[in-house]
C-alpha cells in the first residue's frame, strides 16, 4: 500500500496536471476580443456612445470569414489596397487557425479556379439547414433596420483613382497572399452559413472588402449572418470601401470606410481589431496619414452637441479621423467611451462643469502629461471643475485644468449684451497662425469672458472688446509645462458656428496644432 505522504503527493500531482490541461486547453480555444459597440445616447438625439468590452469567445465556435478578397479589382487603387491588407490579413488567418477557428474563404465568383480541392469539396459536403429567413444572393440595404442610405455616396462605383476605371470582372482567385489550407472552407454562396451550423458555430468574423458593399450584402455576410440569429463582429481595420471623394460626403476615402464601420456598428454588428489576434498596433493604410482626433462633448448650453458634429462632417474628413465622446444623459458626470483619448492624436474639449469619476479623467490627466496638443472652446476653461463646491464622492475635480492646461485665469463672463468685436493681436506669431482667418469678418455671439492675467507662457491670438468694459484675450496659445502645446478659445457660441470665418479659424486651430 502506497503511504500516506506519497498519496496526498500523488493526488496533487495529479491535480496540478489536469488543471494545466486544463488551462492549457482553454488558451487554445479561447478568443480574448475587444468588442467596440454603439448606443444611442437617447432617442432621436443623433448621438451614440462608443464603447470597447472584453469578451471571450471559444474559437472552435467561432468561423472566420474571408470576402472578396480578389487577386484584382476592376479599381487599380482597390487592387493597391487589398495587397496592403493582405499579408496582415494571413497573420490573422494564421493564428485564429491556430486556435480552432474555422477558415471559410469567400472569393466570390472565383470558384472555378477551386473546382475539385479539398477546401471547395469542404463547403459543399455541408447538409442544407433551415434558415430564418430565406438566404438570398444579396441582401439589399434595409431601411427599416439602417435608414435610407449609407452614409457615402458610391453611385459612381467607388473608385478613387484620377482617372476612374471602367468596372468589370477584374478578379480571378483570392489574394495569393492568404492561404488556403488543410481544413479551410472555400465558397460564395449559403454554403458556408450550412458549414458553420453543421459545426455548431454561432460566431462570426467578418473581414474583407468592400465594406459597403459585398461585406454588408453577401449570403456568407454581415447582414444575412445577422438576420439567421449569429453572433457577428467586423474587423474593422481588415476592410476597406469602394469610395470616391469626389462624391458625397466629399471626405478623405478613409473617412468614407471609417463611416460605413459607424454604420454598421450602430445598426448592425460591433466591430474588433487585427490586434486581437496577433497583438501590435491596428493596421493602417500607408496613404491614410489623417490624426486621430477625439471629441470631448459634454455641455448642454452653448448646444455645441449640435454644432461640433456639423462642423466636423463639413470640415475635418480630410484631415482627421474624428471620435466623439458624449455625457451619459441620464449621469452628467459620466463619459461612457472615454478610453478613447488613450488613442487619440488630438484633443478638442467642449465640456463644462463636469466631475468625473477618477477612472475616466485620468484618460484625459494622461493624456495632457504626454505633451500631446489640446484645443478648448468656449466652457473648457471650466471643464472639469464646480463653482464653489466639492464633487460628490467617487468623483474627481480638476479644478487647475484652465490654468495647467491652457495658461487661463477665467472667473467669471459679462453679461448677455452686444456682439464682441474682435482683433488681432499684437504679436508676430498671431498675424502668422491666422494668416488665413479674416479677423474683421468675425465677431464674438457669446458673453465676453474674464479671463486675464493670463500665464507667462501664452501667446495672446485675439482680443475681444465690449463697451464699458476692459479688453480680454479671445484666443491664445499656451506652450504648457509639459512641453506640449494648447488653444483656447473662448468662442463657441451656436452662433459662432454660422460664421465661415470661425469655422475656419476653428479648424486652422486643429490642423495647425497637430502638426
Amino acid at each position: 500500500m502506497m503511504p500516506l505522504n506519497h498519496l496526498r503527493s500523488f493526488v496533487c500531482y495529479c491535480i496540478t496536471f489536469f488543471l494545466c490541461i486544463s488551462m492549457a486547453a482553454s488558451q487554445e480555444t479561447g478568443l480574448n476580443l475587444n468588442v467596440r459597440s454603439r448606443t444611442k445616447s437617447k432617442q432621436n438625439s443623433g448621438r451614440w456612445h462608443a464603447t470597447t468590452n472584453p469578451v471571450e469567445w471559444n474559437a472552435r465556435q467561432t468561423a472566420i470569414v474571408i470576402c472578396d478578397m480578389w487577386d484584382k479589382h476592376w479599381c487599380p487603387q482597390a487592387t493597391e489596397r487589398v495587397g496592403e491588407m493582405a499579408g496582415r490579413m494571413n497573420e490573422v488567418v494564421t493564428a485564429a487557425r491556430a486556435r480552432g477557428a474555422l477558415i471559410i474563404h469567400c472569393p466570390s465568383d472565383t470558384l472555378d479556379f477551386y473546382k475539385d480541392t479539398p477546401q471547395r469539396r469542404l463547403a459543399q459536403s455541408a447538409p442544407k439547414v433551415e434558415t430564418k429567413i430565406p438566404l438570398k444572393h444579396w441582401c439589399h440595404l434595409d431601411a427599416n433596420i439602417e435608414g435610407k442610405a449609407l452614409p457615402i455616396d458610391d453611385s459612381d462605383g467607388g473608385c478613387d483613382c484620377e482617372t476612374p476605371v471602367k468596372n468589370y470582372r477584374a478578379w480571378s482567385r483570392q489574394h495569393p497572399a492568404i492561404e488556403i489550407a488543410d481544413g479551410d472552407a472555400v465558397t460564395d454562396s449559403a454554403e458556408a452559413f450550412y458549414l458553420m451550423k453543421q459545426r455548431g458555430i454561432s460566431n462570426v468574423v467578418v473581414m474583407g472588402v468592400h465594406t459597403n458593399m459585398c461585406v454588408l450584402g453577401r449570403p456568407f455576410s454581415i447582414r444575412q449572418m445577422v438576420q439567421q440569429g449569429q453572433n457577428v463582429v467586423l474587423m474593422r481595420d481588415m476592410t476597406d470601401t469602394m469610395y470616391n471623394p469626389k462624391l458625397a460626403p466629399f471626405v478623405s476615402h478613409f473617412t468614407g470606410t471609417d463611416l460605413v464601420i459607424e454604420h454598421i456598428e450602430k445598426y448592425w454588428c460591433p466591430t474588433i481589431l487585427s490586434s486581437d489576434f496577433i497583438g501590435g498596433d491596428e493596421f493602417r493604410f500607408k496613404h491614410d496619414k489623417r490624426k486621430h482626433l477625439v471629441v470631448l462633448c459634454a455641455e448642454r448650453e452653448y448646444l455645441t452637441h449640435k454644432s461640433l458634429p456639423e462642423f466636423a462632417a463639413h470640415y475635418l474628413g480630410h484631415d482627421f479621423r474624428v471620435s466623439f465622446v458624449w455625457d451619459d444623459v441620464n449621469d452628467r458626470n459620466n463619459l461612457p467611451g472615454i478610453d478613447v483619448v488613450a488613442d487619440a492624436d488630438i484633443l478638442l474639449v467642449s465640456v463644462r462643469r463636469r466631475t468625473l469619476p477618477n477612472r475616466q479623467l485620468k484618460y484625459v490627466r494622461d493624456f495632457v502629461a504626454s505633451g500631446k496638443p489640446v484645443v478648448g472652446i468656449r466652457t473648457a476653461s471650466h471643464a472639469f471643475c464646480l463653482r464653489d463646491k466639492e464633487p460628490a464622492e467617487g468623483l474627481d475635480n480638476w479644478s487647475e485644468f484652465d490654468s495647467q492646461v491652457f495658461g487661463g485665469h477665467y472667473t467669471n463672463h459679462h453679461g448677455d449684451g452686444p456682439q464682441v468685436a474682435l482683433t488681432l493681436a499684437k504679436s508676430a506669431a498671431a498675424k502668422e497662425f491666422l494668416q488665413h482667418v479674416v479677423v474683421n469678418k468675425l465677431v464674438g455671439n457669446g458673453s465676453l469672458y474674464k479671463v486675464t492675467p493670463l500665464a507667462d507662457s501664452t501667446t495672446p491670438l485675439l482680443i475681444g472688446s465690449i463697451p464699458g468694459a476692459d479688453a480680454e484675450p479671445i484666443a491664445w496659445l499656451n506652450r504648457r509645462a509639459d512641453g506640449g502645446t494648447s488653444l483656447y478659445t473662448s468662442l463657441g457660441h451656436i452662433d459662432d458656428f454660422e460664421q465661415p470665418q470661425f469655422l475656419e479659424f476653428l479648424k486652422h486651430s486643429l490642423v495647425s496644432i497637430v502638426k
